[in-house]
């Protein structure tokens, strides 16, 4: 394996592609706020809001699926910035055509489309480079995907925050702005700052399979692990339910006259509490029973947020929930991280990790649209109440399965470097 030359005026493998996930990440949590707030306030209609997010997330899933091949081929370091790079110059367009007043309703799907379907291959790429990072960095995996963790979590406390603040102050293109701004800086940072030895393809033997059979490898690795289809199963439900809240919450600070810059905070403090839980799990987290963990990160951090504003509680409760369920949200990840790459061989992680991803969140766009088909049609309280009780039934059920004991098996980590 090659190691990182010591003197270098670069950042440490695994420092640099944290750095790279939070700037990209950053630009993609102000629009979160940015862009459903520009669609709720121009039409008036939750349902639109949830077709659009539909519209970008559906491509993210399907080409997270399919680009796996393609990234252990070509090496996850250049499918990052080029898929940043063309989710910038999508992003873009949309203030663009705003300020020409060119932008309706069909060519702002059309370009959301675009963004999710370069989003999926971008986020994939920096995934599979974790486990790479972490070695040539001389880290545990834990701790390398505890601190990719606490880089998601900060920026979905600062960019929620920003986003919120941008939009009160300029409106919510200059959130686009930011947007297309930050996947630029997260594409340099890929391109020019990772050491050279980061990101190349995946190791392969004298002849490389074709397309669909090296898509059907990553499904021949999955059915054969019994704790794989059952971690896929709950995340594809439980992130169907979450797809829910980027719709709902909207709809929340309009309804009740909090506003955009209420929306922003809720999404930040939960956010800011999740980088603290992340930061514990990146120092800790090797150390402890990862299932109970896992399922008590669940626990804080799923059916709670819905409850408590489907009742109507004053802001301060609201704000506490979603501080505390923060909190437990942040250990999820580095747990669930370490548990995949464990269990993945490096020549397969790109389709793996791409496959499975995409399993776990089918129902994501689903998830926003059948939201906001709910919250016009039966109202907001309702639909609250109900996607926060079927978060804590799947929560309960899921933890009472013997397969997940598989959690607490800790494998000797094998991923090899890509050169």
């Amino acid at each position: 394996m090659k190691r990182r030359r010591p003197g270098r005026l670069r950042p440490s493998p695994l420092g640099g592609l944290v750095a790279a996930v939070a700037v990209s990440l950053t630009g993609t949590r102000v629009a979160a706020v940015a862009l459903p707030w520009f669609v709720l306030v121009t039409t008036g209609s939750a349902a639109q809001t949830g077709v659009v997010t539909f519209c970008e997330t559906a491509p993210y899933v399907a080409s997270k699926a399919l680009s796996g091949p393609w990234i252990d081929r070509l090496g996850p370091r250049r499918i990052s910035w080029t898929a940043d790079l063309a989710s910038a110059s999508a992003v873009v367009l949309v203030p663009l055509l705003h300020v020409l007043s060119l932008l309706s309703y069909a060519p702002l799907l059309v370009l959301v489309a675009v963004v999710g379907a370069a989003r999926g291959p971008g986020d994939l790429a920096k995934e599979v480079m974790v486990p790479q990072a972490a070695e040539l960095t001389g880290v545990v995996l834990e701790r390398g995907t505890g601190w990719i963790g606490v880089m998601e979590r900060l920026s979905g406390t600062l960019g929620p925050a920003a986003g919120g603040a941008l939009v009160l102050f300029f409106g919510p293109m200059a959130g686009l702005v930011a947007n297309a701004a930050a996947f630029l800086a997260g594409s340099a940072l890929v391109a020019l700052a990772l050491p050279g030895e980061l990101g190349g393809p995946a190791p392969a033997g004298r002849q490389r399979p074709g397309y669909l059979r090296s898509l059907g490898e990553a499904f021949t690795l999955l059915r054969s692990d019994r704790l794989l289809p059952a971690v896929m199963l709950m995340l594809a439900v439980t992130n169907f339910l979450d797809a829910a809240l980027g719709v709902l919450l909207p709809v929340w600070a309009r309804d009740s006259g909090s506003g955009a810059g209420m929306l922003g905070l809720l999404i930040g403090v939960g956010s800011a509490t999740a980088v603290g839980g992340s930061l514990v799990a990146a120092t800790v987290a090797h150390r402890l029973p990862r299932r109970r963990v896992f399922f008590a990160g669940f626990l804080l951090g799923g059916a709670p947020k819905f409850l408590i504003l489907a009742v109507d509680a004053p802001v301060w409760a609201v704000l506490a929930v979603f501080a505390v369920g923060g909190f437990g949200a942040g250990f999820l990840n580095p747990v669930l991280g370490a548990v995949l790459f464990e269990r993945i061989p490096p020549e397969l992680l790109g389709r793996a990790q791409g496959v499975g991803s995409s399993l776990a969140f089918a129902g994501v766009p689903l998830g926003g649209l059948l939201a906001g088909a709910g919250a016009t049609g039966v109202g907001l309280m309702p639909m609250l109440a109900t996607v926060g009780l079927a978060y804590l039934l799947t929560t309960l059920v899921s933890g009472m399965c013997p397969v997940w004991s598989g959690m607490d098996a800790r494998r000797v980590n094998t991923a090899a470097a890509r050169a």
